[in-house]
């Protein structure tokens, strides 16, 4: 029987990240990558042929030596992120530092780093990125600079990319109930109304469709907002 594909799902613990992984999971074997140690395991448990890779992503010797050991890799899908809003006026270089390490060097440090083992396998890079991507507005200046920061790695990559058979899909989510949207919505003085957002399940949903389209059909940018 041949091998079962291997994906590395970063910010698994909840939310989009978590629904990308349950959606993989009948396809895929899973590395599951988060902060959260307790409810990582927890989701981890629930899923078959799934494995926790509790690491810092903003740490990069630990990341280094967390995927030393990785010598081929099908799918990773980079959904970590961080959210901090303020005005520019107010907003201290600490806050676009840490939303910068994690939306973006992470990214581009762990992606460098397991470029060897997705060239191997011909594999597939998603980047959840957010609709902050793709337009900006008062008071997301660095969430927003980073993820438009994070667009243009995804192209970068994709163009760089292309002849080794690596797939780079940048994904634009609209509002989605996530427990990073409740504390977006309590920062923004607005209640959280999960039932006119997206679900995290209807976002995993086109990301796994991209991820097990065939070659011949490459899947570069999804935007998805709530009906």
């Amino acid at each position: 029987m041949p091998e079962r594909p291997i994906a590395l799902v970063t910010g698994a613990s909840r939310g989009i990240g978590a629904a990308v992984a349950r959606s993989l999971a009948d396809t895929h074997d899973l590395l599951l990558g988060g902060r959260d140690t307790t409810a990582l395991e927890k989701v981890t448990a629930d899923i078959p042929g799934a494995r926790p890779w509790p690491v810092e992503l903003t740490d990069h010797e630990s990341v280094a030596a967390a995927v030393a050991e990785i010598d081929r890799l099908d799918v990773l899908v980079h959904s970590a992120g961080l959210v901090e809003l303020a005005p520019v006026a107010d907003a201290p270089p600490d806050s676009w530092r840490r939303t910068f390490e994690l939306n973006l060097f992470a990214v581009t440090e762990l992606t460098r780093l397991l470029l060897p083992a997705l060239r191997a396998a011909k594999g597939h890079v998603v980047l959840v990125n957010s609709g902050a991507g793709l337009s900006a507005k008062p008071n997301w200046g660095s969430y927003a600079a980073s993820k438009f920061a994070l667009r243009a790695f995804a192209d970068v990559l994709r163009a760089e990319e292309a002849a080794s058979g690596v797939r780079v899909t940048s994904v634009f989510p609209g509002r989605t109930a996530t427990e990073m949207q409740r504390g977006v919505r309590a920062a923004e003085g607005g209640e959280f109304e999960p039932e006119n957002y997206l679900r995290p399940e209807s976002v995993a949903e086109p990301i796994v469709s991209a991820v097990r389209s065939s070659r011949d059909a490459h899947m570069t940018e999804l935007v998805i907002r709530p009906a």
